[in-house]
């Protein structure tokens, strides 16, 4: 271990946080409910003995509750310190900054700091987006700084990344690494690049749902059932804008896009940044993209309703065999008869099943009437949710056809404008694609990627995952054909999908 200090269950070892706001207060609770005693520090006068009196409360609530015993909550108590000033850290192996995101104010704290811990102590900053090398840049020693990165709630989020600067010395990573885990969290190492790894891997779900509102695909409520109730997500990304509040959100969408160099993945959309100027920052002014009561709960807000009917018959697409094989059970649940023929009769309602692709595109390509053709979603979950995607020429009769087509067993129906792609293809690609990427820069390995998204960001499955789930093959070709139908290079394929979906490697599968 380093310097040959106490190993992270040491007893002896002596933990300083600088920094008693909320993300503070979490890591102090952790650390010092693992054992070790902390030594806390405000520039606030009185907040470090308040967040004291504060926590010694809350672990007499978690022992009412039975989740902590009697004799482990008063033993934390008695490791709980609370300084007048930085010079009490003097005896600390570590020291943990959770102050303001600030470039200037952390690296003015870490040049006092150096000059009152020991040489061998770990300097270590909870950053969520500011550059390690950039902090430990001039100090006397840098190689000892590194990031040690929380998520709010940090009991609950159990996820701390480990950035090492340019400078840091792997033996320093390497005790925060055992020092997180020790302190019951999972620990992955990234390497330090903007966003590190959730908030990079975060960028796919915000941005991508932003540019379908964009493209005037859907409405916000359907953009948020889909995703939900399709690809699985607790939140639709409007649901969850609101939740992080528009004034956090949006500058770091513009800072991750400015970072890396106007990145096209990674672009924010004008929307956003209209809500901003208007102060609709979401749950905690009452309204953002949902309006919400006094209460804070989402004022509900219905899907428009669409007529429906039911089709004499339907005539399936057979472009795409396996996904057309999907569909053919609904439709057979319904009770409505597909038709058998290569070409469908004058009557039939066309349904095709495209693949990164419009509906209007498959249409052409296949000599169909447009009126009476719709494409729908068909790669994932199908049970809570169908998606009917019209093209320009859709008549409504045969619009109102296939909502009562789909919705014939009671499952609701989503309606939305040609799109390439659809919305759940669209999402789940962009979002491998950018975990793709990441692993091909080598930020993190892929098995960390993976447990760092799932525990950061709540989603169902890690990314790397996801698109082995769904097929890296699959994957790479709704990539393909979302840059050939925008032109945009924003859904170019990462190498490391290229490659694995060639040879039929997992994504997952880290090279020699």
């Amino acid at each position: 271990m380093h310097n040959g200090f106490p190993p992270p269950g040491a007893k002896e070892l002596n933990v300083g946080v600088v920094g008693c706001g909320v993300m503070g207060r979490g890591i102090v609770q952790i650390a010092v409910l693992a054992g070790a005693t902390v030594y806390m520090v405000d520039s606030r006068e009185g907040a470090s003995q308040a967040a004291r009196e504060e926590l010694v409360s809350t672990f007499g609530k978690l022992v009412e509750k039975g989740k902590l015993d009697a004799a482990a909550a008063d033993g934390a108590g008695n490791r709980l310190v609370a300084c007048n000033g930085l010079e009490e850290l003097h005896s600390c192996h570590v020291v943990v900054e959770a102050i303001v995101e600030d470039l200037a104010a952390k690296k003015s704290l870490f040049s006092t700091l150096e000059g009152i811990v020991d040489t061998g102590a770990i300097l270590a900053s909870n950053t969520s987006s500011l550059s390690v090398t950039a902090i430990a840049a001039g100090l006397k020693h840098p190689e000892r700084v590194a990031g040690f990165h929380f998520f709010n709630p940090v009991p609950l989020m159990k996820i701390v990344e480990v950035i090492g600067g340019f400078l840091t010395r792997p033996d320093v990573t390497d005790y925060l690494l055992a020092l997180g885990r020790q302190w019951g969290h999972t620990a992955v190492l990234a390497k330090d690049t903007p966003g590190f790894i959730v908030n990079h891997a975060g960028r796919g779900y915000g941005t991508e749902g932003l540019r379908l509102l964009a493209e005037g695909i859907c409405s916000v409520p359907t953009l948020d059932a889909i995703l939900r109730d399709t690809a699985g997500f607790r939140l639709g990304p409007c649901e969850l804008l609101d939740l992080t509040g528009l004034d956090v959100s949006h500058p770091v969408m513009e800072s991750i896009y400015r970072q890396y160099y106007e990145e096209p993945r990674f672009r924010p959309q004008v929307l956003t940044r209209q809500m901003l100027a208007a102060g609709a920052l979401g749950r905690k002014v009452g309204h953002g993209f949902y309006r919400y009561g006094a209460d804070g709960k989402k004022e509900a807000v219905a899907e428009p309703s669409q007529p429906a009917q039911r089709p004499e018959s339907v005539w399936l697409s057979q472009e795409r065999p396996e996904l057309a094989e999907r569909i053919s059970v609904l439709v057979a649940a319904a009770g409505v008869q597909v038709e058998s023929g290569a070409r469908p009769s004058d009557r039939a309602l066309c349904i095709v099943t495209p693949l990164g692709e419009d509906a209007t595109t498959c249409c052409v390509r296949e000599g169909l009437d447009p009126a009476r053709t719709v494409a729908v979603e068909s790669l994932l979950d199908l049970s809570r949710r169908r998606v009917v995607m019209t093209n320009p020429g859709t008549g409504s009769d045969y619009l109102a056809m296939a909502c009562g087509l789909f919705g014939a067993t009671g499952i609701p129906v989503s309606v939305i404008r040609d799109s390439a792609g659809l919305v759940t293809q669209r999402v789940v690609a962009h979002i491998v694609n950018i975990a793709c990427e990441i692993a091909q820069q080598q930020i993190a390995d892929p098995q960390d990627i993976d447990r760092a998204v799932v525990l950061g960001l709540g989603y169902p499955i890690g990314p790397l995952a996801w698109g082995d789930q769904v097929g890296p093959a699959t994957v790479l070709a709704i990539l393909k054909n979302l840059e050939h139908q925008t032109g945009d290079t924003r859904y170019r394929p990462s190498p490391w999908l290229q490659r694995r979906a060639m040879l039929g490697l997992s994504l997952q599968h880290k090279e020699i």
